[in-house]
């Protein structure tokens, strides 16, 4: 089970720091973790998600999985040359793989001079997430969009290993590498040792455009679901969709019901 963070497991909300997640949904995550391998990828740093979610059982993937820290295979941290042995908060021993880590001083110089130039601009927030650094103006006067977008570009002319991608009222300037959250759902998957198996159906829920890389690995290959959480229908390689955060719960309650009265049968 592969889930998104924001607007999947907590709905959209004007202030990125206040998108907490409720009891009920880590309960619901939880107990789908029980049964199904879980993983969290998220466009937030690593650190971050870990903090709002809080739950040790999980595989956790930031930066938009650039930034992934799960169980640990020896095949796996034997085949990238970006992965690593670490241990996580609990000191157990785990895979550490940071495809973009030689990018990390120049994320910080641009987070830098963002946070400088955005100064003056009313409502604007930019978010350091390690590997990558976003610039929300959910917050901003309309009118003043096209500066915000102006000043994003004329900041990457000079840092031409970076990128510009468009989220849901956030621009995000990231690396320039063959990254994104699709391989990092084959990574995740390979690290547990899960991959080309019969046995296997990964499932990913998510909500924006940086999903569609993990909905388009899972429908290319015929190998899972992706599901895309949208109150109004949308273009996407998802098969399948849920409205909100409150239906993703239900559907996480469900799973467990199912898998519960599997288990008595």
């Amino acid at each position: 089970m592969f889930l998104d963070y924001d607007g999947v497991l907590s709905p959209i909300v004007d202030d990125p720091d206040r998108a907490l997640l409720s009891d009920d949904m880590r309960c619901a995550v939880q107990n789908v973790a029980k049964y199904f391998p879980t993983a969290i990828i998220s466009g937030r740093s690593r650190d971050k998600v870990y903090e709002l979610v809080g739950l040790t059982e999980l595989s956790y993937a930031g930066s938009h999985g650039m930034d992934i820290m799960g169980s640990l295979s020896h095949t796996v941290s034997d085949n990238h040359a970006n992965c690593i042995k670490s241990n996580d908060e609990q000191g157990k021993e785990v895979n550490l793989f940071q495809p973009a880590r030689e990018f990390l001083p120049l994320i910080d110089e641009v987070f830098r001079t963002l946070v400088e130039n955005t100064k003056g601009i009313k409502g604007a927030k930019v978010e350091n997430h390690k590997f990558c650094a976003s610039v929300h103006y959910r917050n901003v006067d309309e009118k003043k969009w096209p500066i915000i977008a102006q000043i994003v570009h004329d900041i990457l002319k000079d840092y031409p290993r970076l990128r510009l991608t468009h989220g849901r009222k956030v621009l995000e300037v990231r690396p320039v590498i063959d990254w994104n959250k699709g391989k990092a759902v084959e990574f995740v998957l390979e690290s547990l040792g899960l991959s080309n198996r019969n046995d296997v159906l990964p499932l990913y829920i998510g909500d924006d455009r940086t999903d569609e890389d993990a909905f388009k690995v899972l429908r290319e290959g015929n190998r899972g679901y992706g599901i895309l959480v949208s109150s109004i229908p949308k273009e996407t390689n998802a098969f399948y969709s849920l409205r909100n955060p409150e239906e993703v719960m239900k559907f996480l309650n469900s799973l467990v019901i199912w898998k519960e009265k599997e288990g008595a049968k």
